[in-house]
C-alpha cells in the first residue's frame, strides 16, 4: 500500500472531528512558561495540536503540528507510516534525488532531542534511504557553540527536530545533515545557532520556528546585535516557516534575508502531474511593516518585504509521516504538518540543486525562473484588502509565493 493511499485513509479518519482541544505536547521550557498549546484544524476538520506553546517576548515557538486521534485528545500513533513518505514527496515535486552528495542541509532548533539520530535511523531504514549516521559522517549534531554538550531536552522541540530531519531526508536522501541545537528558544540563542550552522559549512539552513508577529531586522537583541544580521549569510539558503495561524506574519520569515516558505494542501489527482495543490488555509503570508523589500521582489505590489517566496506541503490533513520517540507514549509513527514541514523540504531542494553559493542571496534564484514551479492557483488563508496577499492565483501570490518545486532547476542558476 502506498502512502498516498494512506493519506486517503487519514482524511477519512479525521473528517468531522472537533477542532479545539486544550492539550500541550511541550511541557518543558527553560526560558518561557508552558501554557497549553493551542490547536487548529486543516481543511477537512482534523484536530491537531501545536508541538510547542505560545512563545514569550524575545522567544520563538516551533511550528510543528501533530494530528490527534479522532474524537480524543491523544496523538494519532500508528505501527506503520500513515502519511506522505519520501517517494510521495519526490514524485509530487519531481525531485532529482540522485543528487545532493557533498551538500549539507542544517536544521536549527531549540533544546535537545536525545533520540534524534536513532529516530532518524528508523525513518530512513523504513523507506530504504541511505544510512545517515554520525559514524559514516552523514549526520552531525552540535550545540550552538559547535560542541557536543547538548542543551536540556524538550518534548515539543524534539518533535520539531524529528519532523525536520525526516523531511530533509525525504527530499534529499544523499545530503549530509547538520543538527544545531540552541540552548533554548530565545532569539539570542537561536540566532547564534544559525551563525554556527553557517560557520560549519551548511549549504542551506532550515528554521521551523517563529514569533507570530513581524519584527524589524534592525531590532537589537539583548547582546546588542541586530537580529536580522544573524540571518544574513551570503551564499547560504536560509529558509524559514511562514507561520501556521493564517494570514499574518511571523519572524524570521518576514526578514529580508530569509527565504519564507509557505504551505499547501497536497493531494493525489488524476491529472497529468498526478497531484493537485491549494494554499493551506493556515499558512502565513503578508507584507512586512518594517523590513525592506529585496530587489528580487521588485515587481510585487508591496512597499516592503512580502511573505512568502515559495511553498510546499504543510496541511496536516495531507500531512507527512514522521518517526518520533522522545517525550511521547508509546512513540512511533505520527502525522505531522505545519510550515515546519515545508521549510526543511525547501532547504533540502536547495541541497539537491547545489547552486546556492553562486549568488549572495539564493532567494534571487527563485525569482529569476518563476516558470519553473508548480503554480498554485487555488485556496487562501484569510481576509485582506489586497487579494494577492491572502488568496492564491496565477503567478505570484503571498500564501504560496512562486509556487511549489517542479524539480530543482529553479533553485540554481
Amino acid at each position: 500500500m502506498t502512502s498516498s493511499i494512506s493519506i486517503g485513509r487519514l482524511i477519512a479518519l479525521i473528517a468531522g472531528v472537533s477542532l479545539i482541544l486544550p492539550l500541550a505536547v511541550s511541557q518543558a521550557s527553560a526560558s518561557v512558561p508552558s501554557p497549553a498549546a493551542s490547536t487548529t484544524s486543516g481543511s477537512v476538520g482534523a484536530s491537531v495540536i501545536r508541538a510547542c506553546p505560545w512563545p514569550g517576548p524575545g522567544h520563538a515557538a516551533c511550528l510543528a503540528q501533530v494530528v490527534l486521534e479522532p474524537g480524543t485528545s491523544q496523538l494519532l500513533t500508528t505501527a506503520t507510516p500513515l502519511g506522505y513518505g519520501p517517494a510521495d514527496l519526490q514524485r509530487a515535486y519531481e525531485l532529482p534525488v540522485s543528487r545532493g552528495e557533498g551538500q549539507t542541509v542544517a536544521v536549527v532548533a531549540a533544546f535537545d532531542n536525545p533520540n534524534a539520530e536513532a529516530d532518524l535511523r528508523r525513518y530512513r531504514a523504513t523507506y530504504g534511504l541511505p544510512r545517515c549516521t554520525t559514524a559514516n559522517g552523514c549526520f552531525t549534531k552540535i550545540n550552538q557553540r559547535g560542541g557536543t554538550r547538548y542543551p536540556p531536552p524538550d518534548p515539543g522541540w524534539a518533535a520539531e527536530i524529528s519532523l525536520d530531519l525526516d523531511m530533509v531526508s525525504a527530499a534529499c536522501p544523499n545530503c549530509n545533515i547538520l543538527l544545531v541545537e540552541a540552548d533554548d528558544n530565545s532569539f539570542v540563542n537561536l540566532t547564534r545557532a544559525v551563525d554556527q550552522a553557517a560557520a560549519s559549512g551548511a549549504t542551506a539552513i532550515s528554521n521551523s520556528y517563529g514569533t507570530f508577529e513581524d519584527i524589524p531586522d534592525t531590532e537589537l537583541l539583548p547582546d546588542g546585535t541586530r537580529i536580522g544580521d544573524h540571518y544574513d549569510h551570503p551564499g547560504i539558503a536560509i529558509t524559514a516557516s511562514s507561520g501556521d495561524s493564517g494570514y499574518g506574519l511571523s519572524y524570521p520569515a518576514s526578514s529580508r534575508y530569509t527565504i519564507a516558505v509557505g504551505g499547501t494542501s497536497l493531494s493525489a489527482a488524476g491529472n497529468a502531474r498526478g497531484w493537485k495543490e491549494s494554499a493551506w488555509r493556515y499558512g502565513g503570508s503578508g507584507c512586512s511593516t518594517y523590513n525592506a523589500k529585496p530587489s528580487w521582489q521588485a515587481g510585487i505590489r508591496c512597499n516592503k518585504r512580502v511573505v512568502t517566496d515559495v511553498s510546499a506541503v504543510a496541511d496536516p490533513n495531507t500531512g507527512v509521516a514522521v518517526y518520533n520517540t522522545y517525550g511521547v507514549i508509546p512513540g512511533g509513527w505520527y502525522i505531522y504538518g505545519g510550515t515546519s514541514a515545508s521549510s526543511p523540504i525547501i532547504a533540502a531542494v536547495f541541497g539537491l540543486a547545489g547552486g546556492a553559493s553562486s549568488v549572495d542571496y539564493p532567494a534571487s534564484l527563485l525569482y529569476a525562473q518563476p516558470d519553473r514551479f508548480h503554480d498554485v492557483t487555488r485556496g487562501g488563508n484569510g481576509f485582506c484588502t489586497r487579494r494577492y496577499l491572502c488568496i492564491a492565483g496565477p503567478g505570484y501570490d503571498a500564501p504560496t509565493g512562486l509556487g511549489t518545486p517542479r524539480g530543482a532547476g529553479a533553485f540554481s542558476p
